[in-house]
């Protein structure tokens, strides 16, 4: 790809609307000064001092966060808990510029949250302690399917582009149900010029019609449910190509720091990652890596290109310790030119 290429791509980020449906969560930190800590009167056990609060869209909210620091128009579709959480959770999409019209609140279900205690030690080392994990484990309301449904089929129209957040693992039990899912997959039968583009961790087999993006351990367990292990890059391909030929579109398999495989009808393609400089941090990796995808793919890139962009824009957010990174449209063309200079090959 040609710097100017490049360019051409990115310049039509900010007319593109791309919508997000499915499980948006809270990323709730909690900065914790261990030299602070003070000793319960009531249990005499340690208690730790919260001396900064961060708050952040998390799961399909990590995507809306790449996406807008691409200066793509975004829309949520989405449900929610009419609690504190779900306040804060709008606050922080309403500040990135997200459009959320489509945010449904729900009251008697949570706002699915992820709590981060993060632990600064008296010699000033900081790390993450026992995460603290809040979300619904029970099935959503047929009648709530239907309002989501609703509203999906009010959007989908304006869009060009619909990214699926499929987080929850726990079937029927998050934004993307069997019913949910079965709607996705029709509308993008209606909509061919449409770029429709899932992620799911644990039944993004059940997708047809629409491109998915599976890492390897996904990809395998769509035919093996009980499959561990290191996956071989023979396998990878194979996985692939039964699965593109499952969902009848093309199938972007990432392979860890070896960059994604693009899987079509003829061709197997892989894409490398690019080479890294310093410690990284992959959390969220992979969502970066689907909103520079999808984003190009709306724009007109094709696949390769469209992989490409998806690799430059994983390569800076990874690197942004602690925190779910973000790449803007200036750092992924400078990136470019860096990765190059780094040894980076574009196409394997």
């Amino acid at each position: 790809m040609t710097e100017q290429r490049l360019r051409e791509i990115l310049n039509r980020f900010p007319h593109l609307r791309v919508l997000i449906v499915g499980d948006f969560f809270l990323d709730h930190y909690l900065h914790i000064d261990r030299a602070l800590s003070e000793t319960s009167l009531e249990t005499g056990l340690e208690a730790y001092q919260v001396v900064g609060i961060r708050n952040s869209p998390g799961a399909g909210g990590t995507v809306a966060n790449n996406l807008r620091a691409l200066d793509v128009q975004t829309y949520a579709l989405t449900l929610i808990g009419q609690d504190g959480h779900g306040y804060d959770l709008l606050h922080e999409l309403r500040k990135r510029g997200v459009h959320v019209d489509g945010v449904l609140q729900h009251p008697s279900r949570f706002t699915p949250t992820y709590t981060k205690p993060m632990l600064r030690e008296r010699d000033g080392r900081v790390h993450e302690i026992n995460r603290l994990d809040i979300k619904n484990r029970v099935p959503l309301e047929p009648e709530w399917d239907e309002r989501l449904i609703t509203k999906l089929r009010e959007m989908v129209p304006e869009m060009d582009g619909v990214i699926v957040a499929d987080q929850v693992e726990e079937r029927n039990c998050g934004v993307v149900t069997d019913r949910v899912r079965e709607e996705i997959c029709q509308l993008a039968q209606e909509y061919p010029a449409r770029v429709f583009f899932a992620d799911s961790r644990a039944r993004i087999g059940e997708y047809h019609h629409v491109c998915i993006k599976p890492n390897q351990r996904e990809a395998m367990r769509v035919f093996d449910p009980d499959w561990e292990g290191s996956c071989s890059p023979q396998q990878a391909r194979e996985v692939g190509a039964r699965l593109r030929q499952r969902t009848g579109k093309p199938v972007f398999v990432t392979v860890g720091e070896a960059g994604v495989l693009v899987i079509e009808p003829k061709r197997i393609s892989h894409v490398p990652a690019v080479p890294q400089r310093g410690d990284i941090d992959i959390v969220g990796a992979g969502d970066s890596t689907s909103a520079g995808t999808v984003s190009a793919l709306c724009a007109g890139a094709n696949l390769i290109e469209s992989a490409q962009v998806g690799q430059l824009v994983a390569s800076i957010t990874v690197q942004q310790i602690g925190t779910t990174g973000i790449a803007t449209r200036d750092q992924v063309l400078r990136r470019l030119t860096e990765a190059r200079e780094w040894g980076w090959k574009e196409l394997a």
